[in-house]
Formats: structure tokens, sequence, C-alpha cells
């Protein structure tokens, strides 16, 4: 096999293929050994007819697409083999030049990986916030727990009021007529939830267990069912039962029922430590960020369309595989949105095209720098992640798997790429008021 390598023009190579007659030839015969069972002959059993019969009968380009299928993935390696600077992106375009008994000559339009010009990427200036926990971030907090703590005391001796939990039987009716889906027994409603259109808690407030009430309301004007929209309406209402919700004190023993420490103070420090460790994962993470698309926006590239393709092909299928945990179809998904496959590609184009870049522009630059994480890094990356099932002593190059490694050594670089780019820019840390 020979092959001629052509300019490269606008993220494309152009490589010529020349397959001699002995080469092609044995390409045919492995075809044949292929196809030939394929094939019936009169007066031979199938599979045993001659290739030279059935080239007479059917053609002598018989066997020439499957000897194509056969012959350009194997050439196509081993022309990428011998040059390591093209990287294609995409299965490339054929263009067949002359398929004979000859030989074989063909010429393939590989779409490479485009040419990245990094912009700046050091010494730039990057604004980031002071986490801070202010005392009414703690206090909700707190107040959350309370309310996950809260008990609840049946109430027999008064009406019902705002915070109550009541159990109610209802039945709605509008123009004295009762619609669907406006009746219910042994309802639980929390007053003051707003979970039922205005006014309805309300006029359950002040009943006392045991009465029945009409409650007259009306729907909002935009409420979802068109046929209630805007009318007025009355609830029949039966109260049933009370109850109150009853908050924990707030004292050093509610902070040992709901944590492991044994005060109050104690327990608020602990959850400021928690908030603020919070905050910062969440600064450092959107300083990273910002760098990155900072980076990224600095730096020309043309992004091929064939790698957006192929990222909004890896959206569509990681979306739909999470959609699916929740027992959904994509399919589905689309409906609800009113979208077809194609608009909802479209939709999440511009994400992709970025989504491509920041990679392209990213392992541009970890080329530049030479990033790089050695064996050993990544055996003591490994024996740290499994250092709390006691597997570390054992752990050493030959028990790390290939892929292992691959998805090892590809975090270490980007630890030591964010790393790299926060050393060398300016980080402008803003006090947060």
């Amino acid at each position: 096999m020979q092959y001629t390598r052509g300019e490269k023009q606008k993220n494309k190579i152009s490589i010529t293929f020349d397959i001699n007659k002995k080469e092609w030839n044995d390409w045919v015969e492995k075809a044949y050994q292929k196809d030939k069972a394929k094939y019936k002959k009169e007066g031979f059993r199938q599979g045993k007819v001659p290739r030279k019969v059935l080239e007479n009968t059917f053609g002598e380009s018989v066997f020439y697409e499957t000897a194509f299928d056969l012959c350009f993935p194997a050439v196509f390696s081993e022309m990428l083999t011998k040059e390591p600077d093209i990287y294609a992106v995409d299965y490339p375009e054929i263009d067949v030049l002359n398929v004979g008994s000859d030989g074989l000559k063909f010429i393939a339009n590989v779409e490479v990986l485009p040419e990245v010009k990094l912009g700046k990427y050091t010494g730039l200036e990057i604004k980031t916030e002071k986490p801070k926990v202010i005392a009414e971030e703690v206090n909700a907090e707190i107040n959350r727990l309370r309310e996950r703590n809260a008990r609840f005391v049946d109430i027999l001796d008064r009406p019902a009021k705002m915070n109550d939990i009541v159990e109610i039987n209802y039945s709605g009716s509008v123009d004295g007529k009762i619609f669907e889906g406006g009746s219910a027994k042994n309802y639980e409603l929390e007053l003051g939830s707003h979970s039922f259109i205005p006014g309805f808690e309300e006029g359950v407030v002040g009943m006392n267990i045991g009465t029945i009430k009409n409650v007259e309301v009306k729907f909002p004007e935009n409420y979802h069912a068109e046929n209630l929209a805007g009318k007025p309406a009355v609830f029949e209402v039966e109260l049933i039962s009370i109850r109150e919700k009853v908050l924990p004190e707030l004292n050093d023993d509610f902070a040992k029922d709901v944590s492991e420490v044994d005060s109050l103070d104690a327990l608020k420090k602990q959850i400021k430590e928690r908030l603020l460790n919070q905050k910062k994962e969440s600064n450092d993470l959107k300083l990273e960020n910002d760098i990155v698309k900072l980076v990224v926006d600095n730096s020309k590239v043309d992004v091929p369309n064939s790698m957006v393709e192929r990222q909004l092909d890896y959206f569509v299928n990681d979306f739909s595989y999470r959609l699916s945990y929740q027992g959904l179809k994509f399919e589905d998904y689309l409906k609800y949105i009113g979208k077809t496959l194609n608009e909802y590609r479209d939709m999440r184009r511009k994400e992709a095209e970025i989504a491509v870049k920041s990679n392209l522009v990213l392992d541009e630059l970890i080329k530049t720098e030479k990033i790089d994480a050695s064996d050993d890094e990544i055996v003591e990356f490994v024996n740290k992640q499994e250092s709390d099932d006691k597997l570390s002593a054992k752990t050493t190059k030959k028990t790390i798997s290939d892929e292992q490694k691959k998805a090892v050594k590809n975090r270490i670089i980007s630890e030591k790429l964010i790393s790299f780019l926060k050393k060398n820019n300016k980080i402008i840390i803003n006090e947060t008021k």
C-alpha cells in the first residue's frame, strides 16, 4: 500500500491511496471467502462455487464492494499509525478514482483536529468572592432542623388556626354543580401552606371539629383549568381533626438530639463551618469555570461541525440515561416540552459548540505547557482513593487496568491544569457584604 498526503485545507487533508494489483487481489480473495456462501450456481454446492465462476457469472466487480469494506479500515489505520499528527475527527469522505483487476486508487478526504490559536492565558485578572456566612443563614438551618424534628399534638378544645394540620372532607361546586377533581375525603392540609386557591385555607380557619361550613372562593383568572378560571365556587368543608405543630425548644438538649455536639452554641458553630465549606467549594468551582471561560474566550479555533454533532449525541444519550433513572423516556420528555429531536439538538447546539471549543483549547494548553501524569502519580492517586478499603499497600502499576489508568491520568492532568491557571493568573478576592 502506498499513499500520498496532500496539504491541509480548512481542517481537511486529502490522502490518495494506491493499492497495487497483488494487494488488491488479496483483498478481493478475502471478500470472496467472506461472501461465497451467499451464492448458488447449478452444478456446485452452495458456498463451493469457485471465485472465477462467480466473477464470470456476475461480473469481475462482484466482490469489489466487500473487498473495499475490508481494505479501507486496514489501510486507513496503517496510514494513521505512520502519520501521528493526523487525528481524524470524523469518518472520511471517499472518492474512488479507479478500481479493477489492476488495483485500487481512491482519495480519502479526512477531517482533522483544527488548529487552535491560544490567546492570553497567564497574567489575567479573575474576580471571586470571599465566602461569608451570616447569622440569618445559620438560624435558617436551625429552623429547618426544628421543622424536621417537630411533633404534632391533637387539638380538641379550640378552633383551627393558621399553621395547624387539619383533616377535612370537601366538595366543590360551580354554578351549583360539583366539578371534576373538586372533592376529597380525609384530606390532610396545612393551613397557611397556600396549597389551595386563595381564600380556601382562610375559610377553614375558625372551624371546630365536627362542623360543616360552606367556603366561598373564586378561581384565579389564570387557573390551569380553563372551565374554572375566574369563576366563583363554593366548597362544602367538614373538619374532622386538628393537629398543632410543636417545634422543639432551642437549647442544649435540642442540639444533642439532632447532632453529635453537646450544646446549642457548638451546633451553631458546626452549621456555620459546614455552610462556609459549601460556599468555599461553590466559589472554587465558579472560579475555575471563570478562568477556563476566559482562556477559551481568548483563543481562536474553527470548531468542526462533526465534533459538535458528536457532542450533541452525547448530550442526548446522557440526558436519556438520566431520565431513565426517573422512570421516564426521552421521547415522552420531547412531547412534554413540545420539541422534536432536531429542535432539541438545535436548542443545545450553542452549548455543544462551547463544550467542543473548550476541550480543544484546554487540550492545546496541556500540550503547550507539557502537563502530564506519571505512572507513579497514577498509582499514588489510586492508593489514596482506596486507602479506606486498606488496598493501597497492595496497589501496583500492574493492578491498575488500562481504562482506570486512563481515567485517573486525565483527572490528574485536569487538576494540574487548573492549578497551573490559578498559579499563573491574578485572583482578586472581593469581600462579601
